[in-house]
């Protein structure tokens, strides 16, 4: 399975923080935005990643993340030369995704929970398409699904609804088969201009190929499309740090605990950010990585 990060737009909701820098190199907490999507596509298995941007951010983003082999990874790069809508990353992928599966994540989209490995893989498996839902108080900026009297099954789906339809919001997280890249060509620009993924999502319920995963109480999403939405993130993840030791985000733990690098090559990594409490939680991990294997 592929994995693809779009991560484009002007950030123009987020000015003046974004006037001289794309919105994913923000801080949540001790790293940038885009370690957090990159680190949910790691957990769910994948190593060979699409980051879809703007022309002017390639080059920041390469000197960034580079092509990923540090992480025992290969990330690739292409451009959407305007924000037209999520579906589009699907055509602008097409080469890219081949006859593989694919997962699209949201360059701003953070999420932690219990379980969420697990979730992940399960997504991973199934031959048709998968979202997830997410219960909000307030689902009107999202796409909603309405689901039958079980919570089981979405019988239908809506973009920000005006009307109340459900509680369950729409991640910007999906799973499809090889067939999405067709499936997306079909899609007409709605109301908004743009290509709805919604629209796709509608598709795959239209054929009865569309899974549904709750992510249930306990468990923590941000959407880190707004300033107030950022500091959430950053005061919960920050949280997690100091009551539990765990740092979310980091794609260095991901790589090591999967063994795609070994520890030589993890120590190198924590020893470049040394002087920074992120370095020094990645030697810990190492420690700790290591008395677990001596111990069994």
């Amino acid at each position: 399975m592929k994995g693809i990060i779009l991560a484009g737009g002007s950030g123009t909701r987020m000015r003046p923080m974004t006037k001289a820098t794309n919105k994913h190199f923000l801080p949540i907490y001790d790293k940038p935005m885009i370690y957090y999507p990159l680190t949910t596509l790691m957990l769910a298995g994948i190593k060979d990643i699409l980051i879809i941007c703007r022309p002017c951010d390639v080059e920041p983003f390469t000197e960034m993340l580079g092509d990923g082999s540090q992480w025992g990874i290969h990330i690739s790069y292409k451009t959407q030369e305007k924000a037209n809508g999520i579906t589009e990353a699907f055509t602008i992928g097409e080469d890219f995704i081949g006859n593989d599966k694919v997962a699209l994540i949201l360059g701003d989209n953070i999420f932690f929970g219990h379980g969420f490995g697990e979730h992940l893989k399960k997504a991973a498996e199934n031959d048709d398409a998968t979202v997830f839902g997410f219960y909000v108080k307030d689902p009107s900026a999202f796409g909603v699904a309405k689901l039958d009297a079980t919570n089981s099954y979405v019988i239908d789906l809506v973009e920000k609804p005006k009307e109340y339809v459900s509680h369950y919001a729409i991640p910007g997280l999906y799973f499809y088969g090889p067939e999405v890249v067709e499936m997306a060509k079909r899609v007409k620009p709605g109301a908004r201009g743009e290509l709805e993924i919604t629209d796709l999502n509608r598709m795959y319920l239209k054929e009865r190929k569309l899974n549904f995963i709750e992510l249930r109480r306990g468990f923590a999403w941000f959407d880190g499309g707004s300033a107030d939405a950022m500091l959430d993130a950053s005061n919960y993840i920050a949280m997690v740090d100091r009551r539990q030791g765990l740092r979310i985000g980091c794609p260095e733990e991901v790589a090591f605990r999967y063994g795609w690098i070994n520890e030589e090559q993890f120590l190198s990594l924590a020893d470049e950010l040394s002087t920074s409490g992120y370095g020094q939680y990645l030697k810990e991990i190492a420690q700790v990585v290591k008395s677990s294997q001596a111990s069994s």
